[in-house]
């Protein structure tokens, strides 16, 4: 019985084997499914831990995981494993920041501020934090920090930024502005204020809750009163004279700060500077002359360049640069005009008829002159001529007297050469002369030795016909006994019979 018992029931090592099987399966699937955590692109995980020591009073994030609640910490892209008993969490996205803007951190946990304060003092208090956040993704805990997007401030060319400081040392910490520094608009980095450094063109990223930016043009502005804003005034005579023109200014770059201040924006420079300084100068001035002086004359030039002189001098303490002042147009009462007018003309037709009677004076002073030149330059040929002959004559006369004194020394030379070739004559006939006298000596001398050789005239001269005539000699016929032949003694080895 106990073995057919056996069989029928499982083994227990089976159902033991089952059991593990199952609990891994079970714990995997625990594991994968109740304790994964996996944020995905763009996508941040906040931990919410169950367990541990409750937060201190007024605290909303744990700072540390030994604390239960909101964790500080986040968890980025990827895939993680807690604990769903001990944790709990949230998927949220990332903070975004698009381009041309920035961010602002608040932070929300921590120390309480001091009264009046508004920037967080350091990591462990709340408030406004002072860097901020560039362009891009950046994993943020909403629950510990709020993001306020803020645009980039664009600083154009021809554009300065003055710069504000919201927070420091103010009067009522204790220490009131340096009146010394620019009347006091001007303040040091420490205090609240306008700074005197100011930002150039470009982009740039400051915390609006820390300074304030205000875009200063600093290029050539144009200010026009003409019209309704023509400027108007009374004249010494008691006529109402309207002027139109234009400025021309622009804003000092080191002066901003202070100017946009002190005074305010382009259009309050305008309406508080500019607008003033013209109308003033022009009620002031334009009462010290007659209305025929605006109309007529150079009074209209002087008035302008007196009001740029007084424009130039009033508005450069300001920090404005006045680069150019131009008076249009004078508008004069019309009942005044007309007869002015009229007078102008009358007084420009005199003019022109002067003119033309100066113009005849001077065609008739320009014909004299040019008859008297005529006449003076026919008198200076004349005189021109007679000098030229006179000199011609002289260089004549000099070239014919250098010829003679040319031909005169010539003779002399060839006098002088044909002296010198007769000497040479002379002197080498007396050479030749001596030469065949001092030949005929020798020859002389010669012929003495040759015939004391031959023991007389006669035998020298009988040796001599030998020596002409015994090389063609070759036989001699003589019947002379007396052993000579032609008177000439005969050899007895040379006579053939």
């Amino acid at each position: 019985m106990a073995r057919v018992k056996t069989a029928n029931t499982p083994p227990l090592a089976g159902v033991i084997a089952f059991v593990v099987i199952a609990l891994i399966f079970a714990t995997a699937l625990f594991i994968w499914y109740g304790c994964r955590i996996e944020p995905g692109n763009g996508e941040i995980a906040i931990l919410i831990k169950k367990t541990g020591k409750m937060l201190p009073e007024n605290e909303i994030v744990a700072t540390s995981s030994e604390y239960k609640g909101i964790q500080l910490a986040v968890l980025g892209e990827g895939r993680y494993f807690r604990n769903p008993y001990v944790w709990d969490w949230q998927i949220k996205p990332v903070t975004e920041i698009p381009a041309g803007k920035f961010g602002v951190l608040v932070r929300k946990f921590g120390k309480n501020l001091p009264a009046g304060e508004i920037l967080a003092l350091d990591s462990n208090s709340k408030g406004i934090v002072r860097e901020v956040l560039g362009t891009g993704r950046h994993r943020i805990n909403p629950y510990a920090y709020e993001v306020k997007l803020c645009d980039d401030i664009v600083i154009m060319p021809g554009n300065i930024g003055v710069v504000a400081n919201l927070c420091g040392k103010d009067i009522f910490s204790g220490s009131s502005n340096d009146l010394a520094n620019s009347k006091g608009f001007i303040v040091s980095a420490d205090r609240k204020g306008v700074q005197k450094t100011t930002l150039k063109e470009g982009t740039h990223r400051i915390n609006p809750y820390i300074q304030s930016v205000a875009i200063v043009n600093i290029q050539s502005q144009r200010y026009e009163f003409s019209g309704k804003e023509a400027i108007g005034f009374i004249t010494l005579d008691g006529f109402y004279v309207t002027l139109e023109g234009t400025v021309e200014f622009n804003i000092v770059p080191e002066s901003a700060p202070m100017l946009t201040h002190e005074v305010g924006n382009m259009d309050d420079i305008i309406k508080k500077l500019i607008l003033p300084s013209v109308s003033g100068f022009a009620r002031i001035e334009g009462s010290k002359k007659s209305a025929t002086e605006f109309i007529v004359g150079e009074s209209r030039q002087l008035f302008q360049n007196k009001l740029e002189e007084f424009l130039r001098k009033n508005c450069r303490a300001w920090g404005v640069s006045i680069n150019s002042v131009l008076i249009r147009d004078i508008n004069p009462p019309q009942e005044i005009a007309g007869i002015i007018r009229n007078r102008e003309i009358a007084q420009q037709e005199a003019k022109k008829f002067s003119q033309q009677i100066e113009q005849a004076k001077s065609a008739t002073e320009l014909e004299r002159q040019k008859m008297l030149a005529l006449q003076s330059r026919r008198k200076v040929e004349a005189e021109t001529g007679k000098i030229t002959s006179e000199i011609a004559a002289r260089q004549a006369k000099l070239e014919k007297v250098i010829a003679a004194q040319a031909e005169l020394e010539a003779a002399a030379l060839q006098l002088k050469t044909a002296q010198a070739e007769a000497r040479a004559a002379l002197a080498l006939a007396e050479s030749e002369r001596s030469v065949i006298a001092a030949g005929n000596k020798a020859e002389v001398e010669i012929l003495k030795r040759n015939i004391t050789a031959f023991g007389g005239g006669e035998a020298y001269l009988r040796g001599k016909l030998y020596e002409k005539i015994a090389p063609n000699l070759q036989s001699i016929m003589t019947n002379s006994s007396a052993g000579d032949a032609f008177g000439l003694p005969l050899l007895k080895n040379t006579v053939r019979k």
